[in-house]
């Protein structure tokens, strides 16, 4: 099944040449702050569509065509990661080849970083300030590489970054993922909005993944053929709330060299590719003996202990650990409670208007693809962003979820790996935060506690009618005790009542259930 989130663009009738915000994943590459707006990943329901065309010319695809021997070919060093080699294509992409070597025997990109990484999309790069707003071709100003409909967008294409024309292209690049498993069905979804794909362009992008919609738009001039797996390796590291990522991917060297007749593994197929998608969800794996743990005392219902998680969000656990050291959370208040959803506290005003991080200010928490909220799962509320955390947080209870549930859910624009499906469908929670929050912890004891209390009376404000107070916020070192990850007489099914999530109107607003409004 095609992933929605690319297509919720379409619904809003954006071009690739305006500002793409409020429905769905940003799609647009920028070199302008305007335009790095993050958008919502909800659709608007607004949908003017763009005006039909006819589908474009038949031509063969050419992004998998060999260099010849003695062809100038990139090859760029990956701190940590390693080498990544890529074909150019003067004959279609005459400047936008030209440009990039130049650069390159420069030495201009060499120390630069990827500051921009999206999943199932792209990673981005070669801008000196690292913020998305700076860099030069190779003449100075911008320039026009403009396109050509034998390169597409295609897994592994690499095209010029731009903010609204091809003529504005300087020295930001960016390298496609995108999305797997593309089918006829998707290309006709496209067409119901206009969009229409040459039958070989379809045939190339359902058989190599890509993302078609940047068809058109940016300068496609080179297509990987070494070190595929490495960029898929990068697009799922940890981001903070503008896709950049919080560990330094770091460009050591780009350098034009001759082509010496290397093997050419242009699919992702062709390398021992270690797919973290298919990794198990990290929420419930367990910590070490020594590790820092979470001890919250709950007045009147007893004990719960939390994992947290440094080593894929350090500055998300930091703060939860230094706010409990602190003493800060003894006793404030769980001042919203929403059964079958959440508890939320943290909140020293106990409104949900209040509460600050350990450095002072808000911060960005971040995201890690593989820590999602299932049952048990800990939080940050925030007020539109990740980059909006401060100390409370919210512990997840939700619902147990079936396979049309689930089908419903990437239905909607978001996306789910075959490991967190499964755990959505037997430890229960709710899918439809996934992406927006900062997991950074996972309930290993008193799960129970956290259950009993999503039930409790509450007034119209989500509010308990009589104080759920933590007494006590400690650290300590785990022990190595028994984890009690799930609830318990539910034969780990995580779900104290067995129901099944609603597909009613109630995902929609799930986003801003844990607002600290």
């Amino acid at each position: 099944m095609f992933k929605m989130k690319l297509l919720s663009v379409i619904l809003c009738g954006i071009t690739a040449a305006a500002l793409m915000t409020g429905c769905g994943k940003e799609l647009k590459f920028s070199e302008s702050s305007d335009a790095d707006t993050q958008m919502s990943s909800s659709e608007s329901g607004s949908s003017s569509e763009k005006e039909n065309v006819t589908a474009p010319e038949n031509v063969e695809i050419m992004n998998y065509t060999a260099p010849e021997k003695g062809d100038t070919i990139i090859e760029m060093e990956i701190k940590d990661y390693g080498t990544v080699k890529f074909r150019l294509f003067p004959e279609y992409a005459d400047k936008g080849a030209e440009n990039f070597i130049g650069l390159a025997n420069d030495g201009y990109y060499d120390g630069l970083t990827f500051h921009r990484v999206i999943s199932d999309f792209m990673i981005q790069g070669g801008d000196p300030l690292g913020t998305g707003q700076g860099g030069k071709s190779l003449w100075g100003s911008s320039f026009d590489g403009g396109t050509d409909p034998h390169l597409i967008h295609v897994a592994g294409a690499v095209a010029y970054a731009n903010s609204g024309s091809t003529a504005s292209n300087g020295s930001q690049f960016y390298i496609v993922t995108g999305e797997q498993g593309l089918t006829d069905d998707a290309f006709s979804y496209y067409e119901n909005y206009g969009y229409y794909f040459s039958e070989n362009a379809k045939e190339a992008y359902k058989q190599n993944g890509g993302t078609p919609l940047l068809d058109g738009g940016y300068t496609v001039f080179g297509q990987v053929f070494e070190g595929l797996d490495i960029i898929y390796q990068i697009q799922y590291t940890a981001t903070n709330a503008s896709d950049k990522p919080f560990d330094d991917v770091i460009i050591d060297s780009v350098r034009a060299v001759e082509y010496n007749g290397e093997e050419l593994k242009w699919h992702l197929s062709d390398y021992d590719y270690d797919d973290p998608t298919t990794h198990e969800v990290a929420n419930f794996t367990s910590p070490e003996v020594g590790d820092e743990i979470i001890n919250m005392n709950i007045k009147d219902y007893g004990e719960v202990k939390i994992r947290v998680f440094p080593e894929y969000l350090s500055d998300a656990s930091e703060n939860f650990i230094e706010l409990a050291k602190q003493g800060y959370y003894d006793g404030l208040t769980f001042h919203r409670v929403i059964n079958d959803f959440m508890i939320q506290g943290g909140d020293p005003n106990g409104n949900g208007t209040g509460g600050a991080s350990v450095w002072g200010d808000k911060f960005d928490g971040g995201k890690y693809f593989n820590l999602i909220h299932a049952a048990g799962a800990v939080a940050y509320a925030n007020s539109g962003s990740t980059a909006t955390n401060g100390s409370q947080f919210f512990i997840v209870t939700g619902e147990v979820c079936n396979d049309e549930t689930l089908e419903q859910f990437e239905a909607s624009g978001q996306t789910l790996t075959d490991s967190a499906k499964e755990v959505y469908k037997t430890v229960g929670g709710y899918p439809y935060l996934d992406g927006n929050y900062t997991v950074f912890g996972q309930v290993i004891d008193g799960l129970d506690i956290i259950f009993e209390i999503q039930n409790v009376e509450t007034d119209d404000s989500d509010k308990p009618v009589e104080d759920v107070i933590i007494e006590s916020m400690t650290v300590e070192e785990y022990d190595g005790s028994e984890i009690n990850w799930y609830v318990s007489g539910n034969n780990n099914t995580g779900s104290d009542t067995g129901t099944e999530t609603s597909s009613d109107d109630e995902s929609s607003d799930a986003k801003t259930e844990t607002d600290a409004e």
